[in-house]
């Protein structure tokens, strides 16, 4: 799992001068061609961050994660289970300007941007983080599994931003459920869906015995 405690060369900044500096990057390839940053959005601290894989077409004109069909798709399911986008979720990706063609961002790219994402967790201070498709869950929990495995799945890490416990559950991208719109049960939307309502739940309970349940 990546090393939430790590220190970065980016530990002096509160929120806004990270994003400042996040801004005028030039670390790797992926600045040459981006219209805009897009460093995240949503409440700092904030119980719950979402992660998901790169901004795509949409969110590089609007320099803001998650505002095109992937995002509007994000936003229902979290209204779905009583999530205020806006109010109770922090959005961010592991890169933060777009891969070419929206493709899976490399790993030189992931790493250049991984202090980055190290020092946002820290700003934010979530108890809750959900990662959104393949390429976060490698990135985060490092795990080889594919997304179909390890979702669902609940994962602890100690962080020495609050005593307790933070909790990270992996489940399916959007962009992925829009290529597979069945509702079924045990489809990847049903599933998808389960999981918000697990995240729901944890945040609810977060410092009762229930999250030890989940």
């Amino acid at each position: 799992m990546i090393d939430i405690n790590i220190k970065t060369d980016y530990d002096s900044l509160d929120y806004p001068s990270l994003k400042e500096v996040c801004q005028s990057c030039t670390k790797c390839e992926l600045s040459q061609n981006r219209t805009h940053v897009v460093v995240g959005s949503g409440p700092v601290p904030c119980n719950l961050m979402v992660i998901g894989e790169g901004p795509g077409e949409q969110e590089d004109m609007k320099g803001l994660p998650f505002v095109g069909r992937s995002g509007q798709l994000l936003t229902k399911m979290l209204d779905s289970v009583g999530i205020d986008r806006e109010k109770e979720a922090f959005i961010a990706n592991i890169v933060k300007c777009r891969p070419p063609q929206n493709r899976n961002p490399l790993p030189s790219e992931i790493e250049a941007c991984k202090p980055y994402l190290i020092r946002q967790i820290q700003l934010i201070k979530p108890k809750i983080i959900m990662l959104l498709g393949s390429p976060s869950l490698k990135t985060i929990l490092e795990d080889q599994l594919t997304i179909t495995r390890a979702r669902g799945k609940w994962v602890t890490a100690k962080v020495s931003y609050m005593p307790e416990l933070l909790y990270i559950i992996p489940t399916f991208h959007p962009s992925y459920l829009l290529r597979n719109a069945s509702k079924e049960k045990g489809s990847p939307k049903w599933l998808a869906w389960n999981d918000m309502k697990e995240v729901k739940a944890a945040l609810s309970f977060y410092d009762t015995e229930v999250l030890e349940q989940v």
